[in-house]
């Protein structure tokens, strides 16, 4: 039984309230000042270390009673029992008393004449709030399940596939505090079957898009990047190599500076989550998502971003700015080079900067150098934060704790960002007349299920893609492409298939083979195919 204590010095003309309320269910404990408010909190606390069975759920609170004010009472609240939900009452309008009784931090606040069902409205709200959203979400979901099912059983092109996955992004976000864990089981399911789906389509078309052989001058991949057309048809998605042409140039035709920021392994709903905190200071413009390629590493995918070239191409037109998986060296030092070649391709030869946050210090004297940065048309800013905590997550048990879910990820991705330099970053840019992007190179999914393959030490050694000389699998396992050239890779060996896993799978060796998969099981990884690596964020804001 919720149990409400009531403190008003007329507290006799609100009889028919608490009368209302009784009838309802609920106990109501009425007193007729501050003190008496303070005993009765005190007594049914706790008496002698038992708790008592008049434990105090809420609390409506007289601003203007006589002897201990209203506010003086919430001060004296708050320091015993700081989350207690207090709802202050108040014949006054007038503004200094609000701003009083919020910043001694009320949970709500009403004006007299109060009504019995406003009462009941603001009692429900915060003492029966999670239990209501559950019942709601889950309802609402139930209502969703089957046209989402519905919907999946079709044949959907890249445009529904990102309508889709925005679906189930929004349920996954809204059912994510529900108590429910049967509401959490079936969606799970959903999830996994859109997860497959999209795999198989993905698969089915990837080849297509791409082009045959990066050995062709014209390749087919190029003849999909100079058409118009064939871009805007849907199914043909926007793909890394395309999006700065599709999505970013366009912007710099515009007469303001515009402002790029990478945010490394970064999946949309995360983007999701945090959207909020952004809104305070940006509007969002557009909402949009592209494919990454595959494999879906920083390697290959921010690179083919940069450049607006598949990885092949790029070896092949800018040999001295690729790194192959078998050499020394960085593979990705060569960004801003590639990026100046995508803008002199395009016929951009415009001012522009480039500079890669890997810690808070350097991401601190960027903030500083905003009003420097005003006279470029392009500014991009690489923040490698959360990738970093992609891979501590496998290599630090304790990370590996504080990032045990998809709900714990998104959680941390927000707690870094509002105590990072990205946010003084971007509070910085909300005050000036800017394009601002947001946006990222892949996503990572939390890998489950380990497939067995073997290989020699030529074999890479990301968990959910493999490249090597001799890779014994299962086809059946994985997605398959004995020629790189096909998906426009470089080839690295006469004989060097790529092997991708799908949905939440990785590999995994017969050696060591029980605490390989207990070392690697449940924690975030990228390279292969699911709708969380491939179909990621491109936010474009604007000021407020």
């Amino acid at each position: 039984m919720i149990t409400i204590l009531w403190a008003d010095d007329e507290i006799e003309l609100l009889k028919p309230h608490i009368l209302f309320l009784e009838e309802r269910g609920y106990n109501v404990i009425p007193v007729m000042s501050g003190n008496e408010a303070i005993d009765a909190l005190d007594s049914s606390n706790n008496q002698a270390g038992k708790p008592s069975t008049n434990h105090i759920d809420i609390v409506f609170l007289d601003e203007n009673m006589p002897g201990l004010s209203g506010i003086d009472t919430l001060a004296l609240i708050k320091n015993r029992y700081p989350t207690l939900p207090v709802v202050m009452i108040t014949k006054s309008e007038e503004e200094h008393i609000m701003d009083e009784a919020i910043g001694s931090k009320i949970s709500d606040y009403l004006i007299k004449p109060v009504n019995p069902k406003q009462i009941l409205l603001t009692v429900k709200k915060h003492t029966e709030a999670k239990r209501l959203t559950s019942e709601k979400s889950s309802m609402s979901y139930q209502q969703q399940f089957r046209e989402i099912g519905m919907e999946l059983g079709g044949r959907l092109n890249a445009e529904e596939w990102i309508e889709m996955y925005k679906k189930l992004v929004y349920w996954d976000l809204e059912l994510a505090s529900n108590e429910d864990e049967n509401i959490h089981e079936i969606f799970r399911s959903q999830k996994s079957e859109a997860n497959q789906q999209f795999c198989r389509w993905y698969e089915r078309n990837y080849q297509d898009w791409i082009g045959s052989s990066s050995e062709n001058q014209n390749s087919r991949f190029e003849k999909i990047q100079n058409s118009k057309s064939q871009i805007q048809n849907s199914d043909k998605p926007c793909l890394s190599p395309m999006v700065f042409r599709e999505k970013l140039f366009p912007l710099l035709k515009e007469d303001r500076p515009t402002f790029l920021l990478v945010i490394d392994n970064f999946r949309y709903d995360q983007w999701k989550y945090i959207q909020p905190t952004i809104e305070n200071y940006l509007r969002v413009d557009d909402d949009g998502l592209f494919f990454s390629i595959i494999p879906t590493t920083t390697q290959f995918a921010r690179n083919a971003m940069f450049a607006g070239l598949m990885p092949a191409e790029i070896e092949k037109k800018y040999p001295q700015y690729w790194v192959n998986e078998n050499q020394e060296g960085h593979k990705n030092q060569y960004e801003n080079e590639l990026l100046h070649e995508n803008l002199r391709r395009n016929g951009l030869n415009l001012r522009h900067s480039y500079h890669k946050v890997l810690n808070a210090q350097y991401g601190k004297r960027l903030v500083d150098s905003v009003n420097d940065m005003m006279q470029n048309q392009l500014n991009v800013v690489v923040y490698n934060f959360i990738d970093m905590l992609s891979h501590a997550s496998t290599e630090s048990d304790i990370v590996r704790e504080l990032a045990g879910s998809e709900r714990s990820y998104r959680s941390l991705t927000l707690s870094w960002l509002e105590h990072s330099p990205l946010i003084d970053f971007i509070k910085e840019l909300a005050e000036r007349d800017v394009n601002v992007v947001i946006t990222t190179d892949h996503g990572s999914t939390m890998v489950e299920r380990p497939v067995r393959i073997k290989g020699d030490s030529s074999v890479s050694v990301n968990l959910r893609y493999k490249q090597g000389r001799l890779i014994d699998y299962n086809p059946k396992d994985v997605y398959e492409v004995r020629d790189p050239h096909k998906i426009a890779m470089p080839k690295l060996y006469v004989t060097s298939p790529y092997i991708f896993a799908h949905e939440n799978d990785f590999f995994a060796y017969p050696n060591n083979y029980n605490q390989y998969v207990q070392y690697y099981t449940g924690t975030f990884q990228h390279g292969g195919i699911s709708m969380e690596e491939v179909m990621i964020p491109f936010i474009t804001l604007r000021r407020k």
